[in-house]
């Protein structure tokens, strides 16, 4: 793998050069023009400071192609330049999205630059040495943004925390140390079961784990890897047989979308060496065989390898499962949890972010060889499938008593399955007691939004409750769904496959592009070799779609439409495997 990455490295070396900005009259002269944009950045995915990453590790190693390279390092020179020019007065730097002046963002960068500081500055070559200047100048002036800034979300706590603790080994300040340890204070966001505040297996909880593990070195508190082992231990059952990570309920903006094991490779590979793990070594290896490239500048394999070389050598690995039945966050006490929201104070609202109340919702999760599936609560979707290269990427239940999806709230075990279970309330609220009202009620022109809302009683409250059972028959599953009041309530369920299978029967109805209603017949969906066939279409009502409940794009979707009270069962048929 090591060659691969040296090799893929030095294709990134020569990709990014093409794309370097130089001409002096651009404000962009020695960065690396964005293709998405036109406009060079400094950010850690597609920012200058990652191609300083794949050019910095390629002349530092004796097994690149540019090793030493002066033409290479002539341009690494210039776009140190641009970085410092790019740094705003204060500090930080502005990604090129929707954050400026960003904290959060400037502490990936800085974990990129210091380890790629750290490897240069090894090197006894004197040409680096105006490089190494320009670096460190860019790090030492991040210095009172890293202790002073703040951040958005759950993540960026940690990002920040091993950002302070490089800039400790570099500079040696207690007071990084002091600013680490008041993020550190308000505590791990992690269940016991291993799931991070954001749910983003895709993303973010990779970032946690790689974070954390910067910060207990670096600062020396080495009960940080404690949580990032529970997280690594969950992930084992939360990745496809294909390599493709469970997203299903992400908190992020990863739900629902493809990533693979890659990001994980680093937390895996370095605590299956300091841990002696053979399932963290086996998980190493898998998400290895994802590693296309050496990674973004925050996250750089290549540069981690040249910094710790051990990791370059093969680990013994155990065989990781292929046959399981695993439900997460099953015992945890989230309802408690949800109960105190009130003493908290925020009465609800939180800026620039959100609160994510469905941290440590329970999940299930179950596999056998080639067949996949997840169960899920708070989220769209409450059911998801793979087998072999067929993707029923989501079951999800829609209706018009509160339009849009219908999120399950509640799983439970049952003998061959889960029980799941969702409510929604919705009522009405009268006049504003007198004695309540603002002045404007008085005058000719009285705001709807200075009205004291909070303060109306309501009245004529309904409850809408779903059911789901979800059970396994040998190598097929069964979906019973029941909804008995409010009756005459519109509902619709929607299974949403991949685009790339085709139906191959069925009675369909196309209503738009790659979306149909299904009013009976065995619904077959193939792609390649592989099956699944479903009965229990129905077209109790003709509506299209719900409102408030979009079909995601790039996908086919099956819809069946349902009215209260019904008690409906879907079976789902495997093709042999």
């Amino acid at each position: 793998m090591y060659k691969q990455l040296v090799d893929s490295n030095d294709r990134a070396v020569a990709e990014g050069l093409s794309r370097q900005e130089l001409d002096p009259q651009s404000r962009c002269y020695g960065g690396t023009i964005d293709p998405g944009t036109g406009i060079a950045w400094v950010n850690h995915t597609t920012g200058t400071p990652t191609e300083m990453c794949y050019w910095g590790a390629a002349l530092a190693n004796p097994d690149s192609a540019y090793y030493r390279d002066e033409e290479l390092l002539a341009r690494l020179l210039l776009a140190t330049e641009f970085v410092l020019r790019a740094q705003h007065e204060d500090g930080s730097i502005s990604p090129g999205w929707t954050n400026f002046h960003s904290p959060p963002d400037t502490a990936f960068v800085v974990v990129g630059y210091a380890q790629l500081y750290q490897l240069l500055s090894g090197q006894d070559w004197l040409p680096l040495q105006p490089v190494l200047d320009n670096m460190r100048l860019f790090l030492e002036r991040t210095i009172p943004v890293m202790l002073t800034g703040g951040c958005h979300t759950p993540n960026h706590r940690w990002v920040l925390c091993a950002a302070l603790g490089f800039l400790h080994e570099l500079f040696g300040l207690e007071a990084v140390v002091q600013r680490a340890d008041e993020w550190l204070a308000e505590g791990m966001d992690i269940s016991p079961d291993g799931e991070w505040t954001e749910r983003s297996n895709g993303i973010y909880s990779a970032v946690s784990d790689i974070m954390l593990i910067h910060a207990a070195r670096s600062l020396d508190r080495r009960g940080l890897l404690e949580p990032v082992r529970q997280n690594l231990r969950m992930m084992v059952y939360l990745v496809h047989p294909s390599g493709e990570i469970v997203t299903d309920y992400s908190g992020r903006q990863d739900l629902g979308s493809v990533h693979d094991l890659a990001p994980y490779y680093l937390p895996y590979a370095i605590l299956a060496r300091s841990d002696g793990d053979e399932m963290f070594a086996g998980m190493a290896e898998w998400a290895g065989h994802a590693l296309e490239s050496p990674g973004a500048c925050s996250v750089n394999v290549l540069v981690r390898m040249l910094l710790e070389p051990e990791l370059q050598q093969p680990l013994k690995a155990a065989a990781l499962p292929v046959k399981y039945e695993k439900m997460l966050n099953g015992d945890f006490l989230r309802h408690s949890y949800l109960q105190q929201i009130e003493a908290a104070g925020h009465n609800g609202k939180i800026y620039h972010s959100r609160l994510h109340t469905d941290f440590g919702a329970p999940v299930a999760r179950y596999r056998d060889e080639d067949t996949s599936v997840t169960l899920m609560t708070e989220t769209p979707s409450f059911f998801a499938l793979r087998h072999g290269s067929v993707r029923l990427l989501a079951v999800q239940m829609a209706s018009y008593f509160y339009p849009g999806y219908v999120p399950m709230q509640e799983m439970t075990k049952l003998p061959d399955g889960y029980r799941l279970a969702g409510e929604q309330k919705k009522g009405y609220y009268g006049p504003v007691e007198g004695v309540l009202l603002p002045q404007t009620a008085e005058t000719p022109v009285s705001p709807w939004y200075l009205l004291p809302h909070q303060s109306r009683p309501l009245t004529h409250e309904q409850t809408f409750r779903v059911q789901a059972e979800v059970q396994r028959i040998g190598e097929d599953w069964t979906i019973r769904l029941h909804s008995e009041e409010p009756g005459e309530v519109m509902t619709q369920i929607s299974f949403i496959f991949g685009r790339e299978g085709s139906f191959t029967s069925g009675e369909l109805r196309a209503v738009e592009e790659d979306a149909y209603l299904w009013s009976g017949g065995s619904l077959r969906y193939t792609c390649g070799e592989a099956w699944i066939e479903l009965t229990g279409g129905e077209m109790g009502h003709l509506a299209a779609g719900v409102r408030e409940a979009k079909l995601q794009n790039n996908c086919k979707a099956v819809l069946v439409n349902l009215v209260t009270p019904f008690d409906k069962t879907f079976t789902i048929k495997l093709s042999p495997s």
